[in-house]
């Protein structure tokens, strides 16, 4: 039961993701775009939702199995932004958004996995920042900005966040083998990126 409550967590949490990216590509100006998109993360925040990028940067200080709940929200947060993009591919707000997500899944598409990794380490950072700002910060303002901040930055800086891009390609039909390739580099690289200040604060016993 507990494994099929991470799941349905995890899936609600890619549905959240994915209404963050669906009115990002509803808004023409780029920052109130980015703002309203943070509305994913922090309503994930707030409920305790299960996010792959807002958990891999806490396995450093779990046991062993803490890989098959990784494992399990990396696979509900896919259900999650295929089953919101389904949705929205049926619904008349479709048409309006179909050549932008087109496009930036083309850009992320057409991009050499170098620079994918690159991109998704930094990206990595910032989500590890939003949540562990979220956790410990106190006072609601500053939970929020907290929350909202690292997201808008990632977003108008162009990094690339794993379960994001999941939704803009199931929402533009994009995958294939190659765009799967992209998803992995992209998950390590966001791996790689959310595990570097909880290694510096474990280490250094910050905290």
């Amino acid at each position: 039961m507990e494994k099929l409550r991470q799941l349905l967590s995890a899936t609600i949490a890619g549905m959240l993701i994915g209404i963050g990216g669906t009115v990002f590509l509803s808004v023409e100006n780029p920052v109130l775009g980015s703002f309203l998109f943070a509305i994913g993360l922090y309503t994930i925040v707030c409920f305790q939702l299960q996010l792959f990028t807002g958990k891999i940067g806490y396995l450093i200080f779990q046991k062993p199995a803490y890989f098959i709940e990784l494992g399990i929200t990396w696979f509900g947060n896919l259900v999650g932004t295929y089953l919101l993009a389904w949705m929205v591919q049926h619904t008349r707000i479709y048409a309006p958004i179909i050549q932008r997500v087109q496009g930036i899944a083309a850009v992320k598409l057409g991009d050499n996995f170098m620079s994918i990794f690159l991109l998704a380490i930094l990206c990595g950072m910032l989500m590890f920042i939003a949540i562990d700002a979220y956790r410990n910060i106190e006072g609601s303002t500053l939970k929020a900005l907290g929350v909202f901040i690292p997201v808008m930055v990632f977003i108008l800086s162009g990094f690339e966040h794993v379960i994001a891009n999941m939704f803009y390609f199931c929402l533009s039909n994009a995958w294939d083998g190659h765009c799967f390739m992209a998803i992995l580099v992209m998950t390590l690289g966001n791996s790689v990126g959310g595990l570097i200040l909880p290694t510096y604060m474990k280490l250094f016993c910050i905290r």
